[in-house]
């Protein structure tokens, strides 16, 4: 049993995450290209999610700090996305999601979204998951590449010391060897039992290959369908997917995130492994 102080079931409006509850989505593209573009991919999934009767948190990026080379490109940056972020919520009446890689960003952000995101090499960053907690917006953790699944216990006890019990907690693979992740889905049952907060499954940095282009990522999305549908059967909360209308001109992690017409027959497939897990449960 957990003793982090973490809630069981986190509430993003009317999405409820719970490892016992009926599966709910994070999706969206990488990086926030464009408010035209933003408004586009958000428009596009709470109409699939309707449609398909699940929960779902819109996630972009306003900016993408970890660049395999300097010449990457990193978003629209946080002045000019706040605003969008806000016009997605109110138009969409959908939850979002961005990452935050600064203490000084999570004020700003906490004021107009709905869960902040802590990036996996940053997981560990003390003050930053303190200032996150702060804002008293829900917090999604990223389990680092580097950690085993149980130290993620510590990583959420110092968001629920700080005063916030809404935590998520995200497996997206752990390196192994250069340029490769591999998951162990055993994780994601020891993270649910050592934290107590509900687990996401990042299905597509999953695949990722980090580096593995020379001066950008590679990745494998042939490959998300096969490692959602398992970590689905395992029993969690959630998925995390980034999804794009044309991945392949997308400017960042393009290799391994979902082209948007395929997006809707996933989570179908999905949505009944999970009923199968969680039905068995019982």
């Amino acid at each position: 049993m957990s003793g982090s102080g973490a809630n069981s079931v986190v509430s993003v409006g009317d999405v409820r995450f719970g490892n016992d509850l009926p599966l709910a989505l994070i999706a969206g593209p990488c990086q926030m290209e464009s408010r035209e573009h933003a408004l586009e991919c958000a428009a596009a999934i709470k109409e699939i999610a309707t449609r398909r009767g699940i929960g779902v948190v819109f996630k972009t990026s306003f900016d993408k700090a970890n660049r395999t080379s300097i010449k990457g490109a990193r978003g629209m940056g946080l002045k000019a996305a706040l605003p969008v972020f806000a016009e997605i919520r109110e138009r969409y009446r959908m939850p979002v999601l961005t990452d935050v890689h600064e203490n000084d960003h999570c004020a700003p952000v906490g004021e107009v979204v709905d869960i902040l995101q802590i990036p996996a090499f940053l997981c560990r960053q003390t003050d930053l998951l303190i200032a996150a907690a702060a804002t008293g917006r829900v917090v999604n953790v990223k389990k680092g590449q580097f950690l085993a699944p149980w130290d993620m216990k510590n990583v959420v006890a110092k968001l629920t010391e700080s005063g916030n019990p809404n935590v998520l907690v995200t497996e997206r693979g752990v390196s192994f060897g250069y340029n490769t992740l591999v998951t162990d889905m055993r994780a994601l049952p020891i993270m649910a039992a050592t934290t107590g907060a509900p687990v996401i499954f990042d299905a597509t940095h999953s695949v990722q290959q980090p580096g593995g282009q020379g001066t950008s990522s590679g990745g494998q999305r042939e490959f998300v369908p096969v490692l959602a549908r398992a970590a689905v059967a395992v029993g969690i909360a959630g998925v995390f997917v980034e999804t794009h209308p044309d991945p392949d001109k997308a400017p960042s992690d393009g290799p391994n995130m979902v082209p948007l017409n395929q997006f809707e027959a996933l989570i179908a497939r999905l949505q009944a492994f999970d009923r199968v897990a969680k039905d068995s449960a019982d």
